[in-house]
């Protein structure tokens, strides 16, 4: 038997899935029995009201009913109940229950039973004040100093503290710089309330300061309020801990002498009532209640502190002196007397155990049994052992969240993307300025083949691209159950995506014998969306100034057979023609592999278009370079601001006042200054985000030219992806440019390099925003030179193989002349219009895609 485990003297679960917390148990005489013998009072979130005498029971035995004293259910939720002489005109206990918008004080009392049923009890509310604001928690006392009677104060979730005199209303004060409730105590030596603001920061306040203070009964006070008699609440002392407390407790043990017991996250301090530390202990753990107590030893201080570990820790002072293990983890401790039985340990968890219990040993009655003497069978031993071996590898093996194959998945999730946009519009909050933004359906299905606990849907798509609906909770899924959700998708920025792919993915967790917490899994699937999502037909236009060209080495074919309604593409910006071109080459493939064709392929034998491309570079670096200077002045006004802030408290704060020599009014404008900067760089960010869409789009664009260009293969492909595109967000500490520098720079110095000197240099280790985009310019033209001069992109040191294969092609511009004179395919001409402008395709014995035609703008 373990010597560190809490001793269970009695124990009870309350109710089934009520819920609890630190205020709401207490213990004391509430029934005024005069015996000196504590009753447990708990309250509960579900509204139950429960009184128990504990008597000690044999292990294993259950709780007796006439434990029980008393069991109520009250119309609301409890947050706290305490025990004080709370009713005028008698010096009795009486109990109080705070709810979220009443307080209540009730007479609890018994009368003797004249069966076996024992004695009854009963509560009888004395008097009842409804909150005008919503209560968090509250502390008693004599305030002011009164003799023989309690009074209450309540503070609100806004942060005011609420006084009543019992049967009345006293007065309201509003907490200065108030964010978010703290736990609240009231030390009776220097008749003050003490509170952890959201500053963290341990604030004591008078009892008379806050009596004499303006009246708070509304949040703002008005001019003549100012002007009006009364004084400012003041604080009468603050200490900085530097963390959230969880509880506040004050004790006095000795009439000279009171103690400030603050429990913070990660430290435990003991305040003087002054507000200075008298000790702090440093927690290895993260606790979650405490309580201090009487000592033995003169001049100290015990403390009973739970933890998330199930441990409760046994402080005098900072010495650890006992340490014992709890059967669950404690929301709230108290110290009570039972029956000729002094100091029994009393926890209560969220979950309503509720257990007292004691330190110490109990002797061990265990005696160990004769051995029998049999005859050792060793082919049972051996099968046994085998058996255990085989239960000791499966506990063993690694379990991880990494997506199943198809064969082991429990979960399967599938999407199906409808073949027609949604006849009513399904956009919501969208930026695109058309008169009808699109979107289409996508239908989720999450088919479970095992028992699966706790499974969620997450849907992605890529901005500017929105869902209508990206997050699904289910219930837990049985086996051969399915789930089906519907969501729409739609163009939600005032940007071309460059993506028009999506992605499901749901998590869940499957329970073993071996893990009762089960392990987590994940499923996912990608689905592909339309390119009439964010295009649709227009009119042909004759100008185009950007032309590119895409070769195919099998006859060209109609665009009634792969563009039905489209003949022509072109558009104004180069990141446009990414997704046209995309989405002609996969429909050429399609088309092609129908025809039982495998040595189709497409080739690129014209210009890449660095010059526009680096134009889309330099418009996202600059960009980027207003970003920094928005920081820096945000920084500067900020400074600016608290200085004048500083010197306006200390004008105000000055008993004599003194003119303010227009420190309000510079005040103001630098306050006006700070929301300028503020919604420049704000929109400033919105600007970059839809740039560094454009230049994704235009770098895939570019991949893919050159791909072509060059014949490259899959795994050449992957690398130049990795390469020009290796974030799916840009920052300022990590952005597109100096990535792309360090990659590209890279490839030039290995496998890309002319000599073993580019092969010496060493790159620099340390990322850094450039003070320009040249050296990264002069680097892709580079880049792309070596390529067209025979480079091959590998990952091998072996240069004279790379530089072996030798793949024809180059950087030359196609001439005007040679375009025009390819013939062309009958057949009539359409476009390509995006949400934002046109895109024009032009069909020739290859296909033409010209740029820069005029604007015809459906969203920005």
């Amino acid at each position: 038997m373990s010597l560190f485990k809490a001793r269970d003297w009695w124990s009870t679960v309350l109710g089934e899935k009520e819920e609890f917390d630190q205020g709401c148990l207490c213990v004391a005489d509430v029934d005024n029995s005069g015996s000196g013998q504590d009753k447990v009072i708990v309250g509960s979130y579900m509204g139950y009201l429960r009184i128990f005498n504990p008597h000690p029971v044999k292990p294993g035995d259950e709780e007796q009913p006439e434990d029980l004293l008393l069991e109520v259910q009250l119309q609301e939720p409890i947050l706290q109940v305490e025990v004080g002489k709370f009713v005028s005109g008698t010096e009795g206990l009486h109990l109080a229950v705070l709810h979220c918008r009443k307080l209540c004080v009730y007479a609890v009392s018994g009368a003797l039973g004249n069966v076996e049923h024992g004695n009854q009890y009963q509560i009888k509310l004395m008097y009842e004040h409804n909150l005008q604001r919503t209560a968090c928690n509250m502390t008693y006392g004599p305030f002011g100093g009164v003799k023989g009677r309690d009074l209450i104060c309540i503070q609100s979730m806004d942060g005011m503290l609420m006084l009543f005199e019992q049967e009345s209303y006293a007065f309201g004060r509003f907490l200065p710089g108030f964010l978010l409730p703290g736990p609240l105590a009231y030390s009776s030596r220097t008749d003050s309330f003490i509170t952890v603001s959201s500053c963290q920061q341990v604030e004591s306040y008078k009892y008379q300061v806050l009596a004499f203070a303006t009246d708070a009964d509304e949040r703002q006070e008005t001019e003549q309020q100012k002007l009006s008699s009364g004084k400012r609440l003041a604080v009468d002392w603050v200490l900085n801990i530097g963390e959230q407390a969880l509880d506040i407790c004050v004790v006095s043990f000795n009439q000279g002498i009171s103690s400030v017991f603050v429990l913070g996250e990660r430290n435990f301090f003991c305040l003087k009532d002054n507000g200075q530390i008298r000790f702090m202990k440093k927690l290895d753990y993260s606790p979650s209640c405490f309580i201090p107590y009487c000592s033995v030893q003169e001049g100290t201080i015990n403390t009973l502190i739970g933890n998330h570990n199930k441990m409760l820790n046994v402080y005098q002072d900072v010495t650890l002196k006992w340490a014992t293990q709890l059967p669950h983890i404690p929301v709230s401790v108290k110290v009570a007397n039972f029956q000729d039985l002094k100091g029994v340990i009393v926890t209560l968890t969220d979950d309503g155990h509720l257990q007292c219990s004691y330190l110490g040993t109990d002797p061990s009655i265990f005696q160990a049994p004769k051995v029998d003497a049999r005859e050792i069978n060793y082919e049972e031993m051996n099968a046994e052992m085998k058996e255990l071996q085989k239960i000791i590898k499966e506990a063993t093996k690694p379990q991880d969240i990494l997506p199943e194959s198809e064969k082991q998945r429990g979960v399967i999730v599938t999407a199906e993307v409808s073949p027609d946009l949604d006849a009513e519009s399904q956009a919501i909050e969208s930026e695109v300025k058309a008169e009808a933004v699109p979107s289409i359906t996508v239908k989720i299905t999450v088919q479970s083949r095992v028992s699966a606990q706790k499974p969620s849907l997450a849907v992605c798509v890529q901005a500017p691209l929105a869902v209508t609906c990206d997050q699904f909770v289910f219930d837990d899924l049985e086996p051969d159950s399915s789930e089906t959700v519907v969501l729409s998708v739609f163009l939600k920025g005032n940007c071309t995506p460059s993506e028009l792919e999506g992605n499901c993915m749901v998590s869940y967790i499957i329970p073993t014998e071996l893990n009762p917490e089960g392990i987590p899994r994940v499923a996912q699937c990608n689905f592909s969306l339309p390119l009439r999502l964010v295009c649709f037909p227009s009119q042909p236009s004759k100008a185009a100034n950007h032309k590119l060209t895409i070769d195919t080495n099998k006859p060209p074919v109609t665009f009634l057979n792969i563009f039905p309604e489209r003949y022509r593409i072109q558009s104004d910006q180069l990141e446009d023609l990414w997704l046209i071109t995309k989405e002609l080459t996969r429909r050429l493939e399609e088309h092609f592999k129908k025809q039982n064709c495998k040595d189709f392929a497409c080739t690129y034998s014209g210009s890449i278009p660095l010059q526009e491309y680096f134009e889309l570079i330099d418009r996202h670096f600059e960009l980027r370079l207003n970003a920094e200077k928005f920081q820096e002045l945000l920084s500067e006004r900020a400074v600016q601001f608290r200085a004048i802030e500083r010197r306006l408290l200390t004008r105000f704060k000055d008993k004599t006042p003194a003119p303010l020599q227009h420190l309000d009014t510079l005040l103001e404008g630098t306050f006006r200054e700070v929301i300028a900067l503020a919604d420049a760089a704000e929109e400033n960010q919105a600007n970059m985000f839809q740039a560094f869409t454009k230049l994704k789009s235009a770098t895939h664009l570019v991949i893919m030219l050159i791909s072509l260009w060059q014949k490259l293969s899959t795994d050449q492909v992957a690398i130049l992806e990795a390469t020009f595109l290796p974030l799916a967000e840009d920052t300022q500490e990590l952005g597109w440019e100096e990535t792309v520098d360090a990659a590209v720079s890279y490839l030039l110095r290995t496998c890309l390099s002319k000599s073993s000197k580019e092969q010496a240099l060493t790159l620099s280790s340390q990322l850094c925003m450039p003070k320009d985009t040249s050296r990264l310019k002069k680097n892709i033209t580079l880049f792309c030179d070596r390529l067209a001069k025979g480079g091959r992109l590998s990952f091998s040191t072996d240069l004279a193989t790379q530089q072996a294969a030798v793949m024809p092609g180059g950087c030359a511009t196609i001439p005007e002349s040679d375009l025009e004179e390819r013939t062309v395919i009958p057949g009539s001409t359409a476009m390509f219009s995006s949400h934002r402008q046109i895109t024009k395709q032009k069909s020739k014995h290859g296909l033409s895609e010209d740029a820069a035609e005029e604007a015809k703008s459906h969203g920005t």
